[in-house]
């Protein structure tokens, strides 16, 4: 934590004792993070005086009960971290029928008994939950075994158990041995590809940290979409220099102050419904046509991040530096990802990491945001499927099936 940040947080901490600092505190808060608000309010604004409140409301649920995404389940299992957390899993087999050719010459190539299959590990970013893959993992089930794991506090996993008993800070270090944890649970044996968005990406450069030899002797491929090695402090998230200096000075110890007031702020974010889906929206998406039952599954996955959660895992990415890491993927098939508009993780950053990989191939998706893999489904879907033909996670015969669309006029697939 900086100095700046340091000097924020007894006097916000100490607020909830105090109401003259609490509204100081929170006042400083709101103009920091009114900086950030401001277009999306101004949209908001907008929609009032045309919407009703009802009307809104009514048009959430409708959403909520459109189209598919976040609705495919496979086999579930339970992994524990090293620190006793329950971290959730979800199987998704090989379907003989769908790729006949595959096990057959396996047996041909290897013997009567034929090897472990490739299998490929989804991991999230931050907010999120294993679900923000639903394009992908319709489009590869049944061609390739997957795993799909949700985060600790995120998504289906259990509460961090270092960070609810212990008081311990989230570090990406913690989330790689998470990862391990998975994998030894899910993928005993056989080769893999790890796959990672945004913190996700930061948990696999942190596996490799850790566990160079499991990179070695295992990987045969990975991805990363909008992620970074490192040097996060420096993103202005599309802020002028006043805007994001305020919240770079305030934001650290006002997170810390609201997760310690969790159920009065889940209650006031409930209250600001319309103000937060715009400012989820303009981080996550950059194409003004996305699918609105797609932007609304968005904004319920993050919505469904309670917010000291999101408290105890954000200092980590000021601190995450995993550039040495990347040297563990050198020798393997690696696609790097981005939206070009991604205000969140730059592409800048996406094409640092492809610097220091310079066989890996470099993609970078024009009018794309954050949540790339959810708003051009096709893009990363083809260029995933390429990867695992590369990687001989897929016989090159194999059908990729469809991956569906954002956009609104399409049905969702």
């Amino acid at each position: 934590m900086s100095e700046s940040s340091a000097e924020v947080v007894p006097a916000v901490a100490s607020a909830t004792g105090a109401a003259g600092n609490w509204r100081r505190a929170t006042g400083i808060a709101g103009a920091a993070i009114g900086v950030i608000a401001a277009g999306a309010a101004a949209g908001v604004a907008i929609e009032r005086m045309t919407v009703g409140r009802g009307m809104r409301q009514k048009a959430r649920l409708a959403l909520d009960s459109a189209g598919p995404y976040g609705s495919l389940r496979g086999m579930p299992g339970k992994a524990y971290s090293d620190d006793g957390t329950e971290l959730y899993y979800e199987v998704d087999e090989i379907d003989p029928e769908a790729v006949p050719s595959v096990a057959p010459r396996r047996r041909r190539l290897f013997g009567r008994k034929a090897p472990a299959p490739v299998t490929v590990v989804f991991s999230h970013g931050y907010c999120l939950s294993q679900d923000s893959w639903h394009f992908q993992r319709a489009a590869l089930r049944g061609v390739v075994r997957t795993v799909h794991w949700d985060q600790r506090s995120h998504g289906r996993s259990a509460r961090g158990v270092a960070q609810v008993e212990d008081g311990l800070p989230v570090d990406i270090e913690q989330l790689g041995r998470d990862l391990k944890a998975v994998i030894d649970e899910a993928v005993p044996e056989g080769p893999i590809v790890l796959v990672g968005h945004s913190m996700g990406g930061m948990t696999v450069m942190a596996l490799a940290d850790q566990y160079p030899e499991l990179i070695r002797d295992r990987v045969v491929a990975v991805a990363l979409v909008g992620t970074s090695s490192g040097n996060l402090g420096e993103v202005n998230f599309g802020l002028p220099v006043a805007g994001v200096n305020a919240v770079r000075r305030v934001l650290p110890g006002i997170l810390k102050a609201l997760g310690q007031q969790a159920a009065l702020v889940e209650k006031g974010r409930r209250a600001t419904a319309d103000l937060f889906a715009g400012i989820i929206k303009r981080y996550s998406f950059a194409s003004r046509d996305i699918d609105p039952a797609v932007a609304r599954f968005a904004e319920r996955m993050i919505e469904g991040t309670p917010i000291d959660v999101v408290a105890e895992f954000y200092p980590a990415f000021t601190d995450h530096d995993k550039t040495e890491a990347l040297v563990h993927f050198t020798d393997l098939p690696v696609l790097v990802l981005a939206g070009v508009k991604d205000l969140v993780t730059p592409s800048e950053h996406s094409e640092a990491i492809a610097d220091h990989l310079p066989d890996a191939e470099l993609v970078l998706v024009p009018d794309a945001g954050h949540l790339v893999m959810l708003e051009h489904p096709e893009v990363v879907t083809d260029r995933l499927a390429d990867l695992l033909t590369r990687a001989g996670a897929v016989p090159a015969g194999a059908t990729v099936g469809g991956y569906g669309s954002t956009s609104s006029t399409a049905q969702p697939g």
